[in-house]
C-alpha cells in the first residue's frame, strides 16, 4: 500500500492511496459529497484488492486533501477532473470506476467526457445526470427527493459543535442514511467516523461541495445513451436520498447500464451489504476485462 500526494491545481493536492498487485487492471473508488475515501469500508477495499489495483482518494476540502474553498471555490464538475489528474499520476490509462452517490454523479461526467479513461463504471446510490440533486436547474424528470428528516439535518450540516457532539451528529446522520430495512448499528458507524476523524485529523465538519457551483451537470441525454463503456447501474432499494426509481431511471439513461438490485441497502455501507456489493462489482469488472 503506498500513499500519494497529487496537486490537481495551483491552489489543492488531492491524497491518494493506492494497493493491491500494479500490475493488474485498475480499480478508482470515487466517494460522495463531503466524504472522504476513508468512508469506504477496509473490507470492501481489500476485497476488491484482491483482484484489483485498488485507488481512493480525498475530494478536495476532505480528508487529508487541502481545505480552501472559501480562498479557492470550485465547481463540482471540477471533482471530475480530479479524478482524471488522480489517474495521470499514478500512472494508470484505463480505470474500472466505482462512484457512491455524488461519486455516482462524477463517473457519469467521465462516462460522457472522458470514455477513453474507463473500462468499466458501477454506480449506485445515486441521481442521473439531469436529475434530482443532479438536477440544479430543475428543469429534469419528476422522481422523488430526499427524506424530509435529512433536509433537516443538512440545513445544520455546517454548523460548529465539540467534537463529541460532531460525532453523535454524524452517526446520527448514518442512522437515517442507513434506511429502515437493514438493522442499524450505532458503534460500527461511530467507528467509522472516528477512523475518518483519525485519518482527517479534525473533526471540523466538510460542507464545501454543498456550497460548490453546481452548473455543467446536465448533459445531452443522447450522450448518456450512446455510453458504451460497460456500466452496472446498482439500485438500493432503501436508500433516503435518491428511492426508487431513481436507480431504474439512471439505467434507463445509460446506453450500456444493466440493473441489479442488493435488497435493504440504503444510502451506507454497513457490513451487511459488503460482501454482495463486492461481488457484484467483481463480476462487472471481470466480464469487463474478459471483454473486447
Amino acid at each position: 500500500m503506498s500513499e500519494h500526494y497529487i496537486a490537481v491545481d495551483p491552489h489543492y493536492r488531492i491524497w491518494a492511496e493506492d494497493r493491491g498487485d500494479p500490475d493488474v487492471t485498475a480499480l478508482l473508488l470515487i466517494m460522495g459529497a463531503n466524504a472522504s475515501g476513508a468512508a469506504w469500508p477496509d473490507a470492501l477495499v481489500d476485497r476488491l484488492a484482491d483482484r484489483h489495483r485498488v485507488v481512493r482518494y480525498d475530494h478536495r476540502d476532505t480528508g487529508r486533501s487541502t481545505r480552501a474553498f472559501s480562498e479557492h471555490p470550485y465547481a463540482i464538475r471540477d471533482l471530475a477532473t480530479d479524478a482524471v489528474a488522480v489517474l495521470d499520476a499514478l500512472g494508470i490509462a484505463r480505470a474500472h470506476v466505482v462512484g457512491m452517490s455524488l461519486g455516482g454523479t462524477l463517473v457519469q461526467l467521465l462516462l460522457v467526457d472522458h470514455p477513453e479513461r474507463l473500462r468499466s463504471a458501477t454506480v449506485f446510490a445515486t441521481s442521473a445526470l439531469g436529475a434530482g440533486l443532479a438536477d440544479p436547474e430543475g428543469t429534469g424528470p419528476a422522481l422523488p427527493g430526499p427524506d424530509p428528516r435529512l433536509l433537516e439535518m443538512w440545513a445544520e450540516m455546517g454548523d460548529e459543535r465539540e467534537p463529541a457532539a460532531e460525532l453523535d451528529w454524524r452517526v446520527a446522520h448514518w442512522r437515517i442514511l442507513n434506511g429502515d430495512a437493514l438493522p442499524f448499528d450505532p458503534a460500527e458507524f461511530r467507528a467509522l467516523e472516528e477512523r475518518v476523524t483519525a485519518h482527517s485529523g479534525t473533526a471540523a465538519p466538510a460542507f464545501a461541495h454543498a456550497l460548490a457551483d453546481q452548473g455543467g451537470l446536465g448533459r445531452d441525454p443522447a450522450a448518456l445513451a450512446a455510453v458504451g463503456v460497460p456500466t452496472l447501474v446498482i439500485e438500493a432499494p432503501e436508500d433516503p436520498i435518491n428511492p426508487p426509481p431513481h436507480a431504474q431511471y439512471l439505467a434507463g439513461t445509460i446506453g450500456s447500464a444493466r440493473l441489479v438490485t442488493i435488497p435493504g441497502m440504503g444510502h451506507a455501507l454497513p457490513a451487511a451489504v459488503v460482501p454482495r456489493l463486492a461481488e457484484e462489482i467483481l463480476a462487472h469488472t471481470t466480464t469487463a476485462d474478459a471483454g473486447p
